[in-house]
């Protein structure tokens, strides 16, 4: 008996002492003196960030510090809602050679969190037959939030042979999948159909129709027959997606340079236009002088696989500043990176930091410098600003943190020091027992 008091009662004493510090702190996390960039609620101005149970719990311009289990000093740096990158190729292991269903997509944590990404969107790796092969792979497996645009293809991006078969573009088993997955499938994809036919467009818009979800399009090959002006002004919903906006590809720039005016009356109808820089959609002939004319995109997207990770492409935070670079402001990328890519795929519980949303959140640095932004064709911008990710929480723990501002030096701590972290904080190093 007088052994097991001697065990139990340090563990008593302990679980104790955790429930005291529990009660005496009101949040588990507070960010303090950041300049706040929330688009949603019209926020830009140095702000704290407090922090309770995986949600936004207060954002003021000061909170006591006293009341926070644990405080990180962000002065000088932007905080913002977690990056949202619609456009991505995240369904791999699969083993199958040339397929965006396989070895043209990446895993996505290697990805994301370095550069502020919370949440990524599969961008039509899979369709009606294979989303439960995706979803087991990849979005239970991650700890990126991964979401879908299902293919109207039921194969999926396999290739050739499945992306130019019309019989495999059925509407109705890909609502129904969409269906089943309200909420984790957010829209229907067609991309890279080589042929004059609507039919890829018209099948993907039944679809989004039928599940209620918007559609994006990568057009594929150009047609005269199959202009894009006709795609944005007749065939598309408002809401409906236009990705690769600054490809060049299907005639976005006109002759003169100017947008395509049909993607002008196509943006009045309210179809969305989409970065998706890829590995072959993004050039600064065509960029610049649309941006330099107003013609800005609604959201920034990476199209990140195999063929754009180290090449112009490389990253969200590469491609925001890329933006800066033609001219945009920081606000004005965090908005198309965060609170317009949310309300495009209608997950509005995401994209901003109101209270109770969850803590999805991105500490982000603004270096000045020289810079060279690179194109697809290995063309270079000068640029003199550049956005790197310091710190991302994933709700409402830190789960990346470049240069450990959310960590003590190691000179204060005990000799035999262990982990330093705390789960109500930290999904890095928490300390063994630290979980409620």
């Amino acid at each position: 008996m007088a052994l097991i008091r001697k065990v139990i009662a340090p563990a008593i004493a302990a679980a104790a002492f955790s429930l005291l510090a529990q009660a005496q702190h009101k949040y588990d996390l507070l960010l303090q003196g950041g300049h706040v960039i929330d688009p949603k609620n019209k926020v830009s101005a140095v702000r704290d960030v407090a922090i309770r149970d995986g949600r936004i719990a207060e954002v003021a311009a000061k909170i006591d510090p006293a009341l926070a289990f644990k405080v990180v000093d962000v002065s000088g740096l932007y905080v913002t809602p977690g990056l949202i990158d619609i456009h991505a190729h995240l369904y791999t292991g699969t083993g199958e050679r040339g397929s965006y269903a396989g070895d043209n997509s990446v895993y996505p944590d290697g990805f994301t969190f370095r550069v502020g990404v919370t949440t990524a969107v599969d961008c039509g790796g899979s369709g009606w037959r294979n989303f439960e092969d995706f979803k087991n792979r990849i979005i239970d497996r991650s700890r990126t939030r991964v979401l879908a645009f299902l293919n109207i293809v039921g194969h999926g991006m396999r290739g050739g042979k499945y992306e130019q078969d019309l019989s495999d573009m059925q509407p109705e088993p890909a609502a129904e999948m969409a269906k089943r997955y309200k909420g984790l499938i957010v829209g229907i994809k067609t991309a890279h159909y080589a042929g004059p036919e609507w039919t890829p467009v018209e099948n993907a818009v039944k679809a989004g129709t039928l599940a209620n979800i918007p559609v994006m399009v990568d057009f594929g090959t150009n047609h005269d027959t199959r202009p894009v002006a006709e795609l944005v002004t007749r065939k598309l919903r408002p809401g409906d997606i236009y990705t690769h906006v600054y490809s060049g590809l299907r005639n976005e720039q006109g002759p003169d340079g100017n947008v395509n005016p049909g993607l002008l009356e196509g943006r009045k109808r309210g179809v969305i236009y989409d970065v998706g820089h890829g590995g072959g959609s993004f050039l600064w002939r065509v960029a610049v002088p649309l941006v330099e004319k107003g013609f800005w995109p609604d959201s920034i997207s990476t199209d990140l696989h195999i063929g754009s990770m180290n090449a112009g492409m490389k990253d969200m935070l590469n491609v925001m500043s890329k933006f800066l670079a033609m001219g945009l402001s920081v606000d004005d990328v965090i908005l198309r990176s965060t609170w317009n890519p949310a309300k495009e795929i209608r997950r509005e519980d995401l994209g901003h930091l109101s209270p109770g949303a969850v803590a999805d959140i991105a500490v982000l640095r603004l270096e000045n410098g020289n810079f060279g932004f690179v194109d697809i064709n290995g063309a270079k911008l000068r640029g003199t600003r550049k956005l790197v990710c310091e710190m991302t929480l994933r709700d409402g723990k830190v789960v990346y943190d470049l240069n450990g501002l959310s960590r003590p030096d190691w000179n204060t701590l005990p000799k035999d020091y262990g982990r330093t972290g705390d789960a109500r904080w930290d999904a890095v190093t928490p300390a063994p027992g630290s979980r409620r």
